[in-house]
Order: C-alpha cells, then structure tokens, then sequence
C-alpha cells in the first residue's frame, strides 16, 4: 500500500501544514499573537482545502477532506504546543496529529475490500497506535530523566556539603553558599 501517492491537492495542503509547522516551531513558547495567527491560517487553509475537495466525489472526497481537516489539526496541534511549551502539550500534539492520520488512513482503506480493506484498518490502527506509544515514551523518558538529573544534582550537593564540613568559619560558610549556588540548593 502506497499511502504517499496523495492527490495534488493533499499534497500542497502537506506542504502548507509543514511550512506552518516549521513557522510555529522557531516562534518562542507563550507567544500569544503567534499562536492566535497559526490558528486563524490553519483554518483559513482548511476551508479554502475544503472547498476544493467539493469538486470531486465518492472516497475521493471523503479522503480529500479527511487530508484537510488532518493539516489543519496538525498545524493548530503544533501551534499550541509550541505555545504552551510543555511537555504535556506536545504529548496531546503528538496524539492529535497520530490520530489525525489514522482519519486520514482509515478513509484510504474504504477503497479497498474484503480482507484487504480489514489489514488496511489494521495496519493505519498500528501506525497511530505505534505514534501514541512513541509520544508516550518519549514523554515518560524526559520525565525520567529530568527526575534523574535531579538525583544525581543533590548526591553532587551531599558531596560538597561533606566537604564544606571540614572547613570552619567563613571558608566553610564561602564553601556552603557556592555549593548551594552550583546545584541550586
């Protein structure tokens, strides 16, 4: 099954959810109006998407809007994102976007039938399936790994505490307070 054989209109749609994409990406997290105006051409793209997929008919419609509400969750998924700047956020984008996808996958395999349409489903279930997972370990990695850092920034602290502890008067106090300023204790 070849999904990147999309219409030439789902492809400039591609195209125009990646530019925003990128656009919304090298803007600042917490950027308001950015965020407002990603939105604002995100649906801007999807209606005028839309309108074009009224010309055609059957599936071919079906998937042509599917691919137009896809860009334009993927973009407003990244916009927010990138606006709030967390974690969390980017988690929701990932699942938005993997599921957006899947939509536009599962209209693919209404082409087909039989047990080819059935492994069809199964397989655009997997991939979203597969991208959920991914974003979710990612998201539980850079937890665990924030959470480690953390350990390993108090046993560094503990260490030039004890050391501090040889010392007297204001070395030692000199000692505690650049310990304390180091690891952010």
């Amino acid at each position: 099954m070849n999904r990147f054989n999309a219409h030439p209109v789902s492809r400039a749609l591609i195209a125009l959810c990646g530019a925003f994409v990128l656009a919304a990406g090298a803007q600042a997290a917490g950027d308001k109006t950015v965020y407002d105006q990603h939105k604002a051409e995100a649906k801007t793209t999807y209606e005028a998407a839309k309108k074009q997929c009224d010309s055609q008919s059957g599936n071919a419609k079906d998937i042509c809007q599917a691919e137009a509400k896809a860009a334009r969750k993927k973009t407003e998924a990244t916009a927010e994102a990138d606006y709030k700047g967390t974690p969390k956020a980017r988690y929701d984008a990932a699942e938005d976007i993997a599921s957006a996808n899947y939509d536009v996958a599962k209209e693919r395999c209404d082409d087909k039938t039989g047990n080819d349409k059935d492994v069809c489903v199964k397989e655009a279930k997997a991939v979203r399936d597969t991208a959920k997972a991914d974003a979710k370990a990612q998201r539980d990695t850079k937890k665990a790994r924030n959470e480690a850092a953390e350990d390993k920034n108090k046993a560094a602290y503990k260490v030039e505490a004890e050391k501090c502890d040889a010392m007297t008067g204001d070395a030692k106090t000199a000692c505690t307070n650049q310990a304390k300023a180091k690891y952010h204790q």
